[in-house]
């Protein structure tokens, strides 16, 4: 803003202190600081730039000017030190306002970003206050959520280097960031998949490591909320299940919500697929184990047996004993299915460390 467009008021009794200052060579009272202070904080809520106002000071001062002989009272020196307090003081209150703009602003965000993830505010003031952050809930959205090795505050390094970049490529359009319960957040719209990718690229990178998970579109403010809820039941899932996929997406793990919907089914077909593994020698955490890595690999023996560190000769002999055991030969397609899906279940029932 050019300095021309801001009102003289902020130069209040300015000018008339200098004058006062070059005829006596005094210093700026107590009461003439603070007027500036006030003067600054003004300015700052007015919304004006700190620089164009301190050019707006060394103006009238210029114009101002005393012409006066060097050793007079009112010498450059008297004049300049006068100059120097009355901006460091009107400095001082607009940045102070400015601080506690920056306050409310956080503040009012972090507000916003509870009832948005947690759905706790009426769905169209939310949408309302919505486009304050730039987001226009009425078009579908998704939500990822990134963990790493510790929580992460919005002032933490890896939150503030993900979200410079992700503004430095997508310029902040319809973006928003944010860290909730220790995990970095990102709301992007649903037709703009590229965003998402490149948060889930950037916060792997900077969590050394992380896991994100990446909810599926929905449409409207309660879109959001049902996306971030996917996105968190894929990360809790993925610690259940034991799964190493450093990315997940929730569209990816439908099958799991679906089979552990009726509980009581799946802790029936888990006692009665996997029950007798506990007559085991060593419980049944080593053959359900072995039945895990065994699926997950296709049932490809020589491949599970490098991944439990077995001989060929050793993984086949605990796959008969699960098979005299069970009573399912894991390696008969008719079998397969059934105790997959009863592995899968104990996953996710946390079976056998903890009882049906």
């Amino acid at each position: 803003m050019p300095e021309s467009a801001i009102p003289d008021e902020y130069l209040e009794d300015y000018t008339r202190t200098l004058g006062d200052v070059a005829a006596t060579g005094r210093r700026l009272t107590r009461g003439e600081l603070d007027a500036r202070r006030a003067l600054g904080g003004r300015a700052a809520e007015a919304g004006f730039q700190l620089r164009a106002l301190v050019g707006l000071h060394l103006a009238a001062t210029r114009a101002a000017w005393p012409h006066v002989t060097a050793g007079d009272p009112g010498s450059a020196d008297c004049v300049l030190a006068a100059v120097e307090q009355a901006v460091d003081a009107f400095a001082d209150g607009f940045e102070r306002a400015q601080r506690i703009t920056v306050r409310l602003e956080e503040a009012a965000r972090r507000e916003f970003v509870d009832d948005l993830l947690y759905g706790r505010s009426d769905l169209g003031r939310l949408a309302e206050r919505a486009t304050r952050f730039g987001l226009r809930l009425s078009r579908a959205h998704a939500v990822a959520v990134a963990t790493g090795p510790q929580a992460y505050t919005e002032k933490d390094v890896a939150p503030r280097s993900v979200e410079a970049a992700l503004l430095a490529r997508f310029d902040g359009r319809e973006i928003l960031l944010a860290t909730k319960d220790g995990r970095m957040v990102c709301v992007a719209p649903a037709s703009q998949p590229d965003v998402l990718n490149y948060f889930v690229k950037q916060s792997y990178a900077a969590t050394d490591g992380g896991r994100v998970a990446v909810g599926r579109p929905h449409r409207g403010p309660g879109g959001v909320v049902q996306s971030y809820d996917e996105a968190l039941a894929a990360l809790d899932l993925a610690d259940r299940m034991e799964l190493q996929d450093p990315v997940l997406y929730a569209a990816d793990l439908l099958v799991y919500p679906v089979l552990a919907r009726d509980r009581q089914a799946m802790a029936d077909l888990v006692r009665s697929q996997l029950g007798p593994l506990l007559g085991a020698r060593g419980g049944a955490e080593p053959l359900l184990k072995t039945l895990s890595e065994y699926f997950d690999t296709g049932c490809v023996a020589a491949e599970t047996a490098r991944r439990l560190a077995l001989s060929v000769r050793a993984l086949t002999y605990r796959l008969e004993r699960i098979h005299q055991l069970t009573g399912s030969d894991p390696s008969d397609p008719m079998h397969r299915y059934t105790l997959q899906t009863a592995v899968i279940g104990a996953r996710l029932l946390e079976w056998p460390a903890k009882e049906l």
